[in-house]
C-alpha cells in the first residue's frame, strides 16, 4: 500500500490555478477530475495519469478483504500469517497517513489511508482473536463480542475521523506559515519511513511461507491486488512525465520515497507469488480433508496412517 501522493498533483507544473479575476478555476479540465480531487487536467497524460491512480487507488483499497474472508472460513490465521507482516503493514499506512497529512494531500488520500489503516486493525483483531480462541482449552463467549465491539468502534471511527482530519488540516495548513517547509519534511520523511515498513513487512511472511513450506491460509488475491496497486501506481506517476511543465527531477524526487515503496513491494511480492506456485501442491491431511467433516477429519487420517502400518 505505498500510496502517499497523487501523481497529478504537486507543486512542479500541473494546471492548478487559483481563480483569477472574472476567469473560471479550471476551463478546459475534466469536470469530474476538478469535482472529486479538486484538480485541474486538461491533458491526455494527466487525465490518464488520475484515472489509472484511481485504479491503483480501488485496488488497495479491496486488497485486505479476501484474506478477511479467507480468515474468517478457515479460522487458522495465526498458522499462515506472520505477525510481523501485519505489524510493518500497520506502521506503514501510519507513517503514511502522517506524511500525507503533514504534506497537505489530497481529502480522497486521506480518507484512503484512513481505510487502509481500518483493514490492518482487522486483520490484526483477527489474527489476535484466532490466536488466543486456538490456544484457550475453553471457549471464550466475552472474547467473540469483545471483538464486535471493537470493529463496531473502528466503524464509527471510521465514518467520523475523515471529516475532523480534513477540517483539522485545512486550519492548519492556514496557520503554519513560515513553518510550511520544516512541515512537510516531516512530512517526507513520514513517506520514506513508510516506504522502509512496507519493504519489511513482505519478509517475515516469506520467512513464514518458507518454514511452513506452504503458503495455505493466506490469499493469494492479497498480493496480486497490490501488485496492481502498486504497478499502476508507479505508472501513473510517470504518465505526469510527458506534460510536465516544471523540473521533471523535482518532481521525481517530490515522489522519490513512494516509488522506491511501490518497486519494491511490487518486485517482493513476485517472491511471494513464487512461493504460491512452488507450494501449491504442499497440502497436509487436514487441508485434503478440507471439503469433508471438519470433526471426522482427524479420524480419517489416523485411519490412513493405520491402514499403512
Amino acid at each position: 500500500m505505498a500510496t502517499g501522493h497523487f501523481p497529478g498533483r504537486t507543486s512542479h507544473g500541473v494546471n492548478w490555478s487559483a481563480p483569477g479575476a472574472g476567469k473560471p478555476l479550471c476551463e478546459n479540465g475534466a469536470p469530474w477530475i476538478l469535482y472529486l480531487l479538486e484538480e485541474c487536467v486538461d491533458n491526455m497524460w494527466e487525465y490518464l495519469s488520475v484515472v489509472i491512480g484511481l485504479v491503483s487507488m480501488f485496488c488497495f483499497l479491496l486488497s485486505t478483504l479476501p484474506q478477511v474472508c479467507v480468515a474468517y472460513r478457515n479460522g487458522k490465521v495465526e498458522e499462515a500469517m506472520s505477525f510481523g507482516f501485519l505489524f510493518f503493514l500497520f506502521s506503514g499506512d501510519l507513517t503514511n497517513f502522517a506524511g500525507c497529512y503533514l504534506t497537505g494531500q489530497l481529502p480522497i488520500q486521506v480518507v484512503a489511508v484512513i481505510f487502509y489503516i481500518f483493514t490492518d486493525l482487522i486483520l490484526i483483531s483477527q489474527f489476535l482473536y484466532y490466536k488466543i480462541k486456538n490456544n484457550s482449552s475453553k471457549k471464550i463467549p466475552l472474547l467473540k463480542w469483545l471483538c464486535f465491539m471493537w470493529c463496531g468502534a473502528g466503524t464509527l471511527l471510521l465514518l467520523a475521523l475523515p471529516k475532523i482530519i480534513i477540517s483539522n488540516a485545512t486550519v492548519t495548513a492556514q496557520g503554519l506559515g513560515a513553518d510550511r517547509k520544516s512541515v512537510k519534511l516531516a512530512g517526507f520523511i513520514c513517506g520514506y519511513m513508510a516506504t522502509i515498513f512496507y519493504l519489511l513487512s513482505r519478509f517475515p511472511q516469506l520467512y513464514k511461507n518458507f518454514q511452513r513450506r506452504s503458503t495455505e491460509g493466506t490469499s493469494y488475491l492479497l498480493f496480486a491486488l497490490a501488485m496492481m496497486g502498486n504497478g499502476t501506481y508507479g505508472l501513473s506517476v510517470m504518465l505526469v512525465l510527458p506534460a510536465l511543465r516544471g523540473s521533471k527531477q523535482a518532481f521525481i524526487l517530490n515522489h522519490l520515497a513512494w516509488l522506491i515503496g511501490s518497486m519494491g513491494v511490487l518486485i517482493l511480492d513476485f517472491f511471494v507469488t513464487a512461493q504460491f506456485i512452488l507450494y501449491r501442491n504442499n497440502r497436509t491431511c487436514k487441508s485434503s480433508a478440507l471439503t469433508s467433516s471438519t470433526e471426522v477429519e482427524p479420524l480419517l487420517c489416523e485411519d490412513e496412517e493405520q491402514s499403512v502400518l
